[in-house]
């Protein structure tokens, strides 16, 4: 008995599996492609595998599934590499409307049998999920999509040592980075412009070059394009050695072709595969991104986007020297700033109460106020409101130079004015253009968020929401000096009158945020 598990053991993780059981069934010796044909196990023999269990159910499956087909087309002329689908479809016609799309090989749909031992047998806990079978039936990587998002054809035949090679290419273009090792491929020496001029990269050799990561149908970069447009022309006019490469990370052809006939600037070619590798290469989190490659090739900034949004074209050249100039310029701001200075834009100097009152922001000036920021379509928003709402009336009850300012992320007044009505507090109009600033100058990535502003009109602390989460009213007013007292508090322990209240742990259960269960 220990033998055979030993043996089940050993197959599962990457010991040889036979083709013909692993992917036959009873009766059935076949595999189906979409057009209804069958074909015979056997043709199997000596060419490597990939499991694809995937679902049309599933948007990242849905998603990776394009990908993965053009890779399969560059691989099939050498005629060793073969994919079988194992649906997770939850009825036949959904299966053959999805697979329809796949050029490759499956188990029945009506092989449920099949396609569930194969679930277990991979440990499959997520789809996308590929697993790579080599010729002599060991499993080689259970990474496919993984390998094949990251480096698409170039990781062929996807094992671990394949790709071990590949991230040791990688690091030793770092170490030799220039900007034709980052922008020229085996089969491209050229940029394109927006009139689909064909410009050779040697011709950036020696500028400092801005790779803007950008998808034309994403709203930040949206936004953000018309700024940079603006610092681009700024510099181009005073004669500066400065160009900007569009990275586009567009599916939509159309999309991608009307947004680049208006830009000023050069880009990779829609779908061109350096794409995704330099997504890769310079590890992209976020988009907008614009990262800084200077005159000798070398990477000076992995992403100047935000810096550009706040001081525009004096962030220019980009170097360390210049970031330690903006940041005296930014300490500089804060220990200037205002209540006035971060809510007053031109003629917008109110906020308003209920029924659309205006209240002048001079009437706040020299109150405890809390901006914050949030929306009525965010779960995570609606969930922390009542807590505010209680910590608002118990500091409001003992203090009345404190107000909150909502500053909402909603996508019509309808919801904004929905959400606010339920608030006690004042706010920015809905579609102020001082949300967008404040946004900015306070680095909002993320809602809900509580920004705390003092009597001075000077930041106090950006965490207020964690704040108010742990302590609620009694973190008020969110200084420093008041979270120290309340970490002495604990520190000390609990009073005699509060070892009986309601909020100690009883034995026997262990108490996690808004629920004890029984340990």
């Amino acid at each position: 008995m220990a033998d055979a598990e030993a043996s089940v053991t050993e197959t599962t993780n990457g010991g040889p599996h036979d083709f013909r059981s692993l992917l036959s069934g009873e009766d059935r010796d076949f595999l189906v492609r979409n057009n209804g044909d069958q074909v015979r196990i056997d043709s199997l023999e000596g060419k490597k595998l990939g499991l694809y269990f995937s679902a049309s159910w599933c948007g990242p499956c849905r998603r990776f599934t394009p990908s993965f087909v053009e890779v399969y087309n560059e691989l099939s002329p050498k005629g060793d590499f073969e994919v079988i689908f194992v649906s997770a479809d939850e009825d036949e016609e959904s299966f053959k409307d999805y697979f329809s799309k796949m050029p490759w090989l499956a188990i029945p749909f009506s092989d449920s049998g099949k396609r569930d031992h194969l679930d277990g047998l991979f440990k499959v806990q997520g789809i996308p999920h590929l697993v790579i079978i080599d010729e002599d039936g060991k499993v080689v990587s259970d990474n496919g999509v993984e390998s094949i998002q990251e480096y698409g054809v170039e990781g062929y035949p996807f094992t671990q040592e394949k790709i071990k090679e590949l991230k040791d290419q990688e690091e030793a273009a770092r170490k030799n980075q220039s900007l034709r090792s980052i922008l020229v491929s085996r089969s491209r020496d050229f940029i394109i412009s927006s009139d689909g001029r064909k410009v050779p990269v040697s011709e950036l050799e020696g500028k400092i070059v801005a790779l803007y990561f950008s998808l034309f149908s994403y709203k930040p970069c949206g936004d953000f394009t018309p700024k940079l447009v603006e610092v681009y022309e700024k510099l181009k006019a005073k004669g500066e050695s400065f160009e900007v490469v569009m990275i586009p990370l567009d599916d939509n052809e159309e999309s991608f072709n009307q947004g680049f006939e208006s830009m000023p600037w050069f880009s990779l070619p829609m779908k061109d595969k350096s794409c995704g590798k330099l997504v890769r290469y310079f590890e992209l989190s976020t988009l907008p991104t614009l990262v800084i490659i200077g005159p000798d090739g070398r990477t000076l900034h992995s992403n100047v986007a935000e810096t550009i949004e706040e001081h525009g074209v004096l962030a220019y050249p980009f170097t360390p020297e210049k970031f330690a100039e903006l940041a005296e310029i930014e300490k500089a701001k804060e220990e200037a700033q205002t209540l006035e200075s971060i809510l007053v834009l031109g003629e917008r100097d109110f906020v308003i109460g209920k029924d659309g009152v205006k209240i002048p922001v001079s009437d706040l000036v020299g109150k405890n106020i809390l901006l914050y920021f949030s929306a009525h379509w965010c779960p995570p928003c609606r969930a922390f409101l009542p807590k505010l709402t209680e910590a608002y009336h118990k500091i409001k009850a003992n203090d009345d130079a404190f107000e909150v300012i909502f500053i909402s992320s909603d996508k019509d007044d309808a919801s904004f004015s929905d959400f606010f009505s339920g608030m006690p507090w004042l706010a920015l109009p809905f579609g102020d253009p001082r949300k967008a600033s404040l946004s900015r100058m306070f680095k909002v990535y993320g809602i809900p968020m509580v920004i705390a502003i003092g009597p001075s009109g000077r930041t106090v602390t950006k965490d207020a929401r964690d704040l108010i989460m742990m302590h609620g009213a009694d973190a008020y007013p969110f200084t420093d000096e008041r979270v120290k007292e309340i970490e002495d508090d604990e520190v000390k322990g609990p009073k005699d009158d509060d070892s009986k209240g309601e909020e100690n742990h009883k034995e026997g259960w262990v108490c996690d945020g808004d629920v004890c269960k029984k340990a």
